[in-house]
């Protein structure tokens, strides 16, 4: 499918539960890569191998002792990324959340921005999500500049000199980040836990 035969516009009423069955989708096809990340993280595995020493002293089972440290933190790296990337985001100045409609009128991708925080004149993507049936079509890409679009124009408006666009990006969502460099972004910071990186922050000045 060719961009062109694209078109992005806001979500219709209609079509939010549609587009949360989408971003959950997003975050379910990754959240297992993250939690086998995070956990495989030297400090991640002293405070398992931790936790599971002192629960040796109250149950009886060594298996338990052993496991229920390692499903409880993958329970939470899961529900941290669904809170975070698999909700769907309320309307804010930069309008939206947006979709990406096929000349037939199905919807298959979602993005939502805001403004960034830390950067004057800059935007940040919020979600961005492609159904997994039209990935690889450059759903994605389309969504990217349209994304561009929005934030020249907003910074336009708040008589910003200089537009940027900062995507965050899960370390294991390969696909996408090779997806950013190839459209000129490049990785500038992020966040994670203990000097360990969870989420790459993609900037790209406009």
């Amino acid at each position: 499918m060719a961009p062109g035969h694209l078109s992005v516009r806001e979500m219709r009423e209609e079509e939010k539960a549609l587009v949360l069955e989408m971003l959950k989708a997003g975050v379910k096809d990754m959240e297992n890569r993250v939690a086998l990340h995070a956990l495989t993280r030297p400090p991640a595995l002293l405070l398992l191998a931790a936790a599971s020493s002192g629960l040796r002293f109250i149950l009886a089972s060594f298996a338990l002792a052993l496991l229920l440290p390692v499903f409880l933190a993958v329970a939470a790296v899961k529900m941290g990324l669904r809170a975070r990337w698999g909700s769907l985001p309320p309307p804010g100045s930069l309008g939206g959340p947006w979709v990406a409609v096929q000349s037939s009128g199905d919807v298959c991708g979602v993005l939502a921005l805001a403004p960034h925080p830390h950067a004057g004149g800059g935007a940040q993507v919020t979600r961005l999500s492609v159904s997994r049936w039209h990935r690889r079509r450059g759903v994605g890409r389309r969504l990217l500049a349209f994304a561009e679009s929005r934030a020249q124009a907003w910074a336009g408006g708040m008589g910003e000199p200089q537009a940027q666009l900062v995507v965050p990006v899960a370390v294991a969502a390969w696909g996408v980040a090779g997806m950013l460099e190839g459209c000129g972004y490049q990785a500038e910071g992020g966040w994670g836990y203990m000097g360990y990186m969870l989420v790459r922050e993609f900037s790209k000045d406009l």
